[in-house]
């Protein structure tokens, strides 16, 4: 089982997929440390701890928005678009199931909603609301 889909397009990553069945042994990133979000996963050991810290206030500057999307439950179908260029040509479709993350970077994307489903979603602050997108 791969722990990651990775879907590039013309030269830069447009998405993660983390399939659900996805099991690491050790700690392990998926994606790069100069991403605007970094996804991973940490293992612990039963009775293992985390040792008390805080995150320092760097500041930093990040350009466009990056999205991590638990599908908590249901099924659904994801198109992810170049959104290069004036046409915002479609570029894959895959399906998304309760457990599956999709860790969206660049481009644009769709959903089509097979059955009820829930997302957890996280991304960058703040939200700008209907300036935030653009719908093509």
């Amino acid at each position: 089982m791969n722990l990651i889909e990775k879907i590039e397009h013309g030269g830069r990553v447009l998405a993660y997929i983390i399939p659900s069945l996805a099991r690491p042994e050790r700690t392990t990133f998926l994606t790069p440390p100069e991403d605007r979000q970094q996804v991973g996963f940490v293992v612990y050991p039963a009775g293992g701890t985390i040792r008390r810290h805080y995150h320092k206030p760097f500041k930093r500057e990040i350009q466009g928005t990056s999205e991590v999307l638990l599908v908590r439950h249901g099924r659904c179908e994801v198109d992810l678009y170049d959104t290069r260029g004036d046409d915002k040509r479609l570029v894959v479709t895959r399906s998304l199931a309760t457990g599956d993350v999709l860790v969206l970077v660049s481009g644009g994307h769709g959903f089509r909603v097979q059955e009820d489903t829930v997302f957890l979603e996280v991304k960058q602050g703040p939200y700008l609301g209907i300036d935030d997108k653009e719908a093509f």
